[in-house]
């Protein structure tokens, strides 16, 4: 009972991380019908942006975090400027081939700046873990699960109660319709990169304590986090949210119950299990038919 109860916890701070990354993708999606296989990349950036500021150069933790989220911010930009805007006919899959190439662009430059060598930093406080029932929480999961909380909380605000979002999601069901009514296409577009590179980045720092770092850290993460919004449902965010929470549990039970081995598999094993039964995924909503 005891091991079991250790295993969902470490899922859940697993799942945690995938919900985090699998709700920019999902927000990026709602916004622009995009699939951006460069999203863990962004996630790397800020962990990486973190291991220089914070754990190098030693700047307060506040300001390293700020400045990590910046830097993958305008990478966000420049990635939306000069690599999807100028596209001529942005269908999906020529866009896919492109976010594909960037991914593979953004390792490299990682490799010449960080190097190949996996780095770690300490945890973020140096507060006690919490023992229930024999079971251990350290407060960096705490903090992983709150991240994702408040960033799926307040996506879903900001979708639900603001100009600026509904115009986003406007642009994303008819960009030519949006654009004829006043509402600047490429400007939103802009926006949901931006908004997309900020909780990679997000997602990137506070993993960071708990992993090795490294220039491919986020190929993984980006498919993990693309398996969590499919389950969810692609282009929901609470969808997102609970996706990323129950493949991180599977894994963790997987890994503890049946083989570490069975870790990786487990999140595209489940991924085709509900492609065959609920194409739209557990939490899709249902939306008009487009014409």
């Amino acid at each position: 009972m005891e091991d079991l109860l250790q295993y969902l916890f470490s899922g859940i701070t697993i799942g945690a991380v995938y919900a985090v990354v699998a709700i920019g993708l999902s927000m990026l999606y709602r916004s622009t019908e995009l699939i951006n296989f460069a999203h863990g990349e962004f996630a790397m950036f800020g962990a990486l942006g973190l291991v220089t500021l914070w754990g190098q150069l030693h700047l307060p933790l506040p300001l390293a975090f700020v400045l990590s989220v910046t830097g993958v911010a305008c990478v966000g930009m420049v990635f939306e400027r000069f690599a999807l805007r100028p596209v001529k006919d942005p269908n999906p899959i020529t866009l896919v081939i492109i976010t594909v190439g960037a991914s593979i662009v953004f390792r490299g430059i990682a490799m010449n700046v960080w190097g190949k060598d996996p780095v770690s930093l300490p945890p973020f406080s140096d507060l006690e873990s919490i023992e229930i029932a024999g079971a251990v929480i350290v407060p960096q999961s705490l903090y992983i699960v709150g991240a994702a909380l408040v960033l799926a909380g307040t996506l879903h605000l900001f979708f639900r109660y603001t100009i600026q979002g509904k115009a986003m999601t406007a642009c994303a069901v008819n960009k030519k319709a949006a654009w004829l009514t006043g509402i600047p296409s490429e400007r939103m577009g802009l926006f949901a990169v931006l908004i997309s590179a900020v909780s990679g980045a997000v997602a990137g720092i506070f993993i960071a304590p708990v992993t090795m770092n490294t220039y491919d850290m986020g190929t993984m993460l980006g498919l993990k986090g693309f398996c969590a919004a499919m389950i969810g449902g692609l282009g929901s965010l609470w969808g997102a949210f609970a996706g990323g929470i129950l493949l991180g549990v599977l894994e963790s039970l997987g890994a503890g119950l049946i083989s570490s081995g069975s870790k990786d598999a487990i999140a595209f094993v489940l991924l085709l299990l509900i492609l065959y039964l609920c194409p739209g995924g557990l939490f899709a909503q249902k939306q008009a038919e487009r014409f």
